[in-house]
């Protein structure tokens, strides 16, 4: 620090990583687990198709609660059971 400061340099503390502050990393964890988890699409556009019905499934159904969105269980609708996430 004192270095930084003979060079006049100013040092700024970064935020420490915690996915759990940050919803949309489960969301991501979300999408592996359910569109692209041992699939290769051959083409963008079938990727795209994918993403837009998980999209369109997930927000037709509410989940049993925000605070379920974030935890290592995933509510599955059409199943009608709790799964354990990976």
């Amino acid at each position: 620090m004192q270095r930084a400061e003979e060079l006049q340099i100013d040092v700024l503390p970064l935020s420490a990583y915690s996915p759990d502050f940050m919803p949309v990393e489960h969301l991501w964890q979300w999408i592996r687990e359910d569109v692209t988890y041992h699939t290769c699409y051959d083409k963008r556009e079938e990727l795209i198709a994918q993403l837009e019905q998980f999209q369109q499934e997930i927000n037709a159904t509410p989940m049993p609660s925000p605070t379920d969105f974030g935890s290592k269980l995933t509510w599955i609708p059409k199943r009608k059971k709790l799964r354990v996430s990976k």
